[in-house]
């Protein structure tokens, strides 16, 4: 009874997630050259990094992780993948990942419920609306067959979905703490003195993001801990059954 995660960088790591889940947590680190496994028995749960979907030359894992998250959906197998995880399930299960056209989405920003949400083994407690943690540009423009749109938003649509009876990709993180945020930005900055794309380019201040994501932390928390611990004893009653 473990979930097997995917960790595509030191800086994106479980966060909340460590605590709430409830389940012991297998992390894979295929940055230090750990394999991806070709099954994840028992749960899954694929995380944020820095690199585009499509970009396997940077991140020459991507290819086994996106096969790992179709065959993991195919089976069954409770599955979440969020921001990066997200994109990479949709991709592998046949859907579109662009460079969104509307820019950075960063910062505590809100996502509206849509009615699936509603009945969602997941999301049923989410509320209508909620604020989560986004820190991305790329985007799922193209959902695959069959997904369930669950939230979506002002500036990018497709922020959530269901897929299959036991997969589900959000845009957003849950797994966010706020001092997780604020390494994030740090690392922007970092990356401006050698012309990255900060955060700075596209009009935001770190401070100012970084002090948003801290007072929701309360709301955070109240909202994304019923969802973890959901997921958490959905791989309980999975490997029960």
């Amino acid at each position: 009874m473990r979930i097997t995660v995917i960790e595509h960088e030191a800086e994106a790591g479980l966060g909340y997630l460590a605590e709430w889940l409830g389940v012991p947590c297998d992390v894979v680190r295929p940055y230090l050259g750990q394999e991806v496994p070709e099954r994840a028995d028992g749960g899954l749960i694929v995380l944020g990094g820095a690199a585009a979907a499509w970009e396997d030359e940077r991140s020459p894992w991507q290819p086994a992780t996106r096969d790992l998250l179709r065959r993991s959906v195919e089976e069954g197998t409770p599955t979440l993948g969020i921001c990066l995880g997200a994109q990479l399930l949709t991709m592998a299960c046949g859907g579109t990942v662009e460079r969104g056209s509307a820019g950075l989405e960063v910062g505590a920003c809100e996502v509206i419920a849509l009615p699936a949400a509603a009945s969602d083994r997941l999301f049923s407690g989410v509320g209508e609306r909620a604020v989560a943690v986004q820190y991305h540009q790329d985007a799922m423009t193209r959902l695959p067959d069959g997904a369930v749109p669950l939230f979506t938003g002002d500036r990018y649509p497709n922020q959530g979905y269901r897929l299959g009876e036991a997969a589900w990709a959000v845009q957003f993180h849950p797994e966010a703490t706020p001092e997780i945020f604020a390494a994030w930005t740090a690392q922007s900055a970092q990356e401006d003195s050698s012309g990255g794309d900060a955060l700075s380019a596209q009009g935001y201040r770190a401070e100012d993001l970084n002090a948003e994501v801290k007072a929701a932390e309360d709301r955070l928390v109240a909202t994304w801990r019923p969802v973890a611990e959901a997921f958490g004893n959905l791989v309980k009653n999975h490997r029960a059954g």
